[in-house]
This record gives C-alpha cells, sequence and structure tokens, in this order.
C-alpha cells in the first residue's frame, strides 16, 4: 500500500485513524504504541505522510500504512 491510496489520516484521543480513497478505515490504538500513548497531543498531532507510512518526528515513531489493513 502508498500514500496514493489514503485519502486522509486523522487522530483522535486514542488512535490514529487512516482512510483509503475506496471508503475503507482503520486505526491503530495509542495503547498498543507507548510512545504515541505517553506523547502529547501536539506530538500527535505533529505527524508527516511519506510514501508508505506516517512519522511522527517529535517522539521518533512511525507505522506503515500496511500494518493499518493486514491484521
Amino acid at each position: 500500500m502508498n500514500r496514493t491510496q489514503i485519502s486522509r489520516v486523522w487522530i483522535t484521543d486514542s488512535a490514529v485513524w487512516v482512510e483509503l480513497v475506496d471508503g475503507r478505515r482503520a486505526s491503530e490504538r495509542f495503547v498498543d504504541y507507548s510512545r504515541l500513548l505517553n506523547a502529547s497531543e501536539a506530538q500527535r498531532e505533529n505527524f508527516r505522510m511519506s510514501h508508505f507510512g506516517i512519522h511522527w518526528p517529535d517522539i521518533d515513531e512511525d507505522l506503515s500504512y500496511d500494518g493499518f489493513f493486514n491484521k
């Protein structure tokens, strides 16, 4: 999976969500990633999308798009 298939990424109080252009959605909960769980709201909101995933530079965390949908 790559960025061209991603229509949006958003953060809630407990998870990061990814939506594909075909409408499918998936999430990863912060409780499963200690860096995201312990990050401030500002740190969670400061992410960058790459071709293959999401990177949070303030906390040095990365999640691949494939990981959201291949469970």
